[in-house]
């Protein structure tokens, strides 16, 4: 049997996961990827391996998978069923608080400090605990290792932390987190070696979607702050927001909590100022003219965030395009790279439409660049490290 580790990521009713081998030269070879959606509802479990050939794709009834144990139950018969000796498990744990600034080996006092905190991400962090305590029902002898989104973000000067509010709320940990911070320390480490030390903007563009100025492979400040809905226009976050807005919400409108929290994290974004879709491929197929304000505005307040965060360095040296738009919509890329020709960026619409690597000119004085991001090998490594395999 090879030995492997497990990455797992939990949502309200679905379970990503995947495999990553262990190797005789200790590195890491993704063997598969697979989900588990309709928890709950309507259960179904796909999983692919490394060269995207579907190995099973099956529907349950909804009492076989009422819930995450029992969806890890399937997953894990399934892993031994293949020839996998699980070694550690690693899960994405979107929100780490003002304590956690690295991967940690999961005990018990580490999960009751998580559930402290999971008001500071009410919409993710529950589902990834629930993901933990049922491995540990599953495996209860097999180690877990936390990775947290804010993480990367932690070693930013306190500047780049603050908001305007009386200090003592700062030490309370109202503090600009940052998000996305897996994907952003993956492509930290695969930054080609012309770029890797200078100062470089990634677009981590996708249903969520932020922006990281890194320098020296180092988070310098992002676009998300406190929650996930900062900063960028998302599929269905509506970004940046006037605090005064949602007074306004609260006071005139007379919208609950409740009710702000779905306006604003699921009825905003693409899909609320579109009305269509929060995809952005189905936007940009669409001939209606509120398909193409959304578009507009999506590049218009990336455009405006890329200048943000090149002031935040003292300048750039390259644009990188990363996530599911960012890897896949050449549209996009080239309209947010015209926006930015005055930093410095000479676009080649040839690479572009090949999705090469490098897509600005060889003598353009900022690089732009596509390269694709694997948060779940970054976990992958954490656990790796943390167990000492």
């Amino acid at each position: 049997m090879q030995n492997a580790i497990l990455v797992l990521n939990a949502g309200s009713s679905s379970l990503k996961f995947s495999v990553f081998e262990l190797l005789s030269d200790s590195t890491l070879s993704q063997k598969i990827t697979g989900q588990v959606e309709g928890i709950g509802t309507a259960p179904h479990l796909k999983v692919k391996d490394n060269n995207g050939q579907t190995l099973i794709d099956v529907n349950w009834q909804l009492a076989e998978v009422a819930n995450h144990v029992q969806a890890l139950q399937h997953i894990t018969d399934f892993l031994r069923n293949n020839s996998n000796r699980l070694v550690g498990v690693g899960h994405r744990v979107v929100h780490g608080g003002p304590d956690y600034s690295a991967p940690l080996l999961i005990t018990t006092e580490v999960l009751e400090n998580l559930d402290s905190i999971t008001h500071l991400a009410p919409l993710h962090n529950p589902h990834n605990l629930s993901a933990i305590r049922a491995m540990r029902q599953e495996c209860p002898d097999l180690p877990q290792v936390a990775c947290f989104d804010t993480a990367f973000h932690r070693q930013q000067n306190k500047l780049a932390k603050l908001f305007g509010l009386p200090y003592e709320y700062y030490e309370r940990g109202v503090q600009r987190y940052g998000f996305h911070g897996l994907s952003y320390e993956y492509i930290a480490s695969i930054l080609p070696p012309e770029i890797a030390v200078g100062r470089v903007i990634v677009a981590h563009i996708g249903s969520g979607a932020s922006l990281c100025a890194i320098h020296h492979r180092r988070s310098v400040t992002s676009t998300m702050g406190f929650t996930a809905l900062d900063g960028l226009l998302m599929g269905t976050r509506a970004g940046n927001l006037d605090a005064g807005v949602i007074l306004y919400l609260l006071q005139q409108e007379g919208l609950s909590s409740k009710q702000l929290e779905d306006l604003l994290y699921k009825q905003s974004g693409l899909l609320g100022l579109s009305g269509i879709s929060n995809d952005m491929r189905v936007l940009l197929d669409s001939s209606e003219p509120r398909a193409r304000l959304a578009i507009d505005y999506f590049v218009y307040r990336v455009s405006r965030e890329i200048g943000s965060l090149a002031a935040a360095m003292g300048g750039v040296d390259a644009l990188v395009f990363t996530a599911g738009i960012g890897e896949n919509s050449p549209q996009i890329r080239q309209l947010i790279c015209q926006q930015a020709t005055w930093l410095g960026v000479d676009f080649d619409p040839t690479a572009n439409e090949s999705n090469a690597a490098c897509i600005s000119q060889a003598h353009s004085r900022v690089s732009a660049w596509v390269l694709p991001t694997n948060e779940e090998m970054m976990i992958a490594r954490h656990t790796q490290t943390l167990l000492g395999l």
